[in-house]
């Protein structure tokens, strides 16, 4: 593997290549292919993980923007090469690959985007019933923890009411060229089996974000934007801190706050 390659493209996305082929491996092997016969890896820079995915019994596609990478996995993934996605993935509609069938999502995630591919695999949970990868330690961190935490936030709401959220392993610094500052984690996410939730889920995702970006208010304050009937923030529930619910507490106040 090219250290050329991945200076030039560590230059271009800030991203930190995984060396180690052991953990790749096991990052690999994450993926139970459960539901789904296609896998898209996001980033996958020089392929040291994407080896390890065409080995399986799935249909491996990448979705890579660099262009030194994506020369890079042409000239040594020869079956790839019609596989090969040269677009962001924030900004690209996957539906002209995938046509509306199920996928699951993997990758060595580049820290600066790694809430908002979440945040784009949520809005395609129909089609994803499996994603998995590695992030910035604090942030697999944040997507998995429980109600209480102080990390628990809008990503582990949102993330777990649709998600079955695992944190799999800590992977050190040393693995990477070049080295990140922090260590980072692996995790899983499994698709619920009832995943459609009993109120708007639109409305959910507003009421989240409206609590947590107040999070230091108790609910009854930070919710005051929905006009909320005297009757209703009378409940002992208003009186807790956004980080005090579960998601399912978070589902009971939207469908209250649904009847208005």
């Amino acid at each position: 593997m090219s250290k050329d390659y991945q200076v030039k493209a560590k230059k271009h996305l800030g991203q930190h290549f995984l060396t180690d082929e052991s953990v790749a491996e096991k990052i690999a092997s994450t993926l139970t292919g459960n539901g789904y016969t296609k896998v898209l890896e996001i980033g996958p820079g020089m392929g040291v993980l994407t080896k390890y995915l065409l080995k399986k019994n799935y249909t491996t596609y990448v979705i890579e923007i660099d262009t030194e990478s994506v020369d890079y996995l042409k000239t040594h993934y020869l079956q790839l090469s019609d596989r090969i996605i040269e677009r962001d993935f924030l900004r690209y509609n996957l539906n002209a690959v995938f046509n509306g069938e199920p996928f699951a999502i993997i990758g060595n995630f580049p820290y600066n985007i790694s809430s908002q591919i979440v945040f784009k695999a949520l809005e395609m949970r129909d089609q994803i019933p499996e994603f998995s990868g590695m992030f910035q330690k604090e942030v697999a961190q944040r997507i998995c923890s429980d109600k209480g935490s102080k990390v628990y936030g809008i990503l582990s709401v949102l993330t777990q009411a649709f998600y079955d959220a695992e944190y799999l392993f800590t992977v050190p610094p040393t693995v990477f060229n070049p080295p990140p500052k922090v260590d980072s984690g692996v995790l899983i996410l499994k698709r619920k089996e009832n995943y459609h939730l009993p109120c708007d889920e639109t409305l959910f995702f507003r009421v989240v974000k409206t609590a947590f970006n107040q999070r230091r208010k108790t609910l009854r304050n930070s919710l005051k934007t929905f006009n909320l009937p005297d009757n209703l923030k009378a409940s002992s529930i208003f009186d807790k801190r956004p980080e005090q619910l579960s998601v399912q507490e978070f589902i009971e106040i939207t469908s209250q706050i649904e009847k208005l």
